[in-house]
C-alpha cells in the first residue's frame, strides 16, 4: 500500500461496518483491499482489528466459504476471535436447547478449518485455537454431541498413533473434525479430551474406557453436558473493560 498507509485506515472501517451489523459491506472492503493491494493486505488487517470485532464477523458466516475472512483469518486471530463467540449467546437458549448452539458452533470450526484443502494451513488453525482454554472448552462442546465416537477415536490414537483412520461405528461429522485435531496438536486433543471427560487425566485410560449407551444406566464415565461446556465457555469471555490498554479502541466494551 503505499498498501501500509492505508491499513490503519482500512482496519477502522472494517472495524465501524462490523460494529454497525454490515458484515456484507466489510468483506466488500476486504475484496477491494484484496484485489488493489493483495491477499496479505486482508490478513494484515485481520491480525490487528479487535478479535471481539473478527468474532462478531465470522459469526454472521457460520464460517461459510463465502466470507473471504474465513478462507484468510490468521491462526492466533481466528483463536484470539474465539474467546469472544459465546458473548452473544442468549441465556434461554443455552438453556433450552444447547444442542442446536453447539451445532452452529460445529459449522463455524468446520467451516474455518476445512474452508480450504491446505492442510498445514488447517493443522495451524486447530493447534492455534486448542492451545487456549476457551478453545479447548469449544472443541469439549463439540465433542459433546458425539462422546461415544470420540471414545472410539481415543482408542484409534492410542492405537495407530498418527497412522489413525478416523474409522468409528458411526459417520458422525464430528469424528473428522477430532482426527484433524489429534493430528493437528497432541496438547490440544488431550486438553479437549479432558475437558470433555474431567476425571481422566491419561489418554490411554480414557481409551479403555467404554460409553453407555442406555440412557437409564448409570454412568460410568464423568462427562460434562453441552450446556454445562456452553456456560463454562461463556464464563470464560473475557471483559473488555479490563483490559490495560494504550489507546480507546473502536468496539471497546460492546462484550461487557
Amino acid at each position: 500500500m503505499s498498501e501500509k498507509s492505508n491499513l490503519p485506515a482500512l482496519s477502522k472501517q472494517v472495524t465501524e461496518l462490523v460494529l454497525a451489523g454490515s458484515l456484507s459491506h466489510a468483506e466488500e472492503a476486504f475484496a477491494e483491499a484484496a484485489d488493489q493491494f493483495g491477499d496479505l493486505a486482508v490478513v494484515e488487517v485481520l491480525n490487528n482489528i479487535p478479535p471481539q470485532v473478527t468474532a462478531l464477523h465470522m459469526a454472521g458466516f457460520d464460517g461459510g466459504k463465502m466470507s473471504l475472512t474465513t478462507l484468510l483469518v490468521p491462526p492466533k486471530a481466528w483463536a484470539d476471535s474465539l474467546a469472544f463467540i459465546a458473548a452473544t449467546w442468549p441465556d434461554d437458549q443455552i438453556e433450552d436447547d444447547p444442542e442446536r448452539i453447539a451445532e452452529s458452533l460445529f459449522a463455524h470450526v468446520h467451516g474455518v478449518a476445512f474452508a480450504t484443502d491446505d492442510e498445514e494451513r488447517r493443522n495451524e488453525l486447530l493447534a492455534a485455537a486448542s492451545a487456549t482454554d476457551h478453545g479447548s472448552t469449544i472443541f469439549a462442546i463439540l465433542f459433546s454431541l458425539a462422546p461415544k465416537e470420540i471414545l472410539e477415536v481415543a482408542g484409534e490414537v492410542i492405537s495407530k498413533g498418527p497412522y489413525l483412520t478416523g474409522q468409528t461405528s458411526s459417520d458422525s461429522d464430528i469424528v473428522p473434525v477430532a482426527i484433524a485435531l489429534a493430528q493437528a496438536s497432541e496438547d490440544g486433543w488431550d486438553r479437549a479430551l479432558f475437558e470433555l471427560f474431567p476425571e481422566f487425566r491419561h489418554s490411554a485410560d480414557l481409551a479403555d474406557a467404554e460409553y453407555e449407551d442406555d440412557p437409564d444406566a448409570e454412568p460410568t464415565i464423568l462427562q460434562r453436558s453441552t450446556k454445562e461446556l456452553l456456560y463454562r465457555l461463556r464464563k470464560q469471555v473475557p471483559s473488555t473493560r479490563a483490559a490495560k490498554t494504550s489507546r480507546r479502541s473502536v468496539g471497546t466494551n460492546i462484550f461487557s
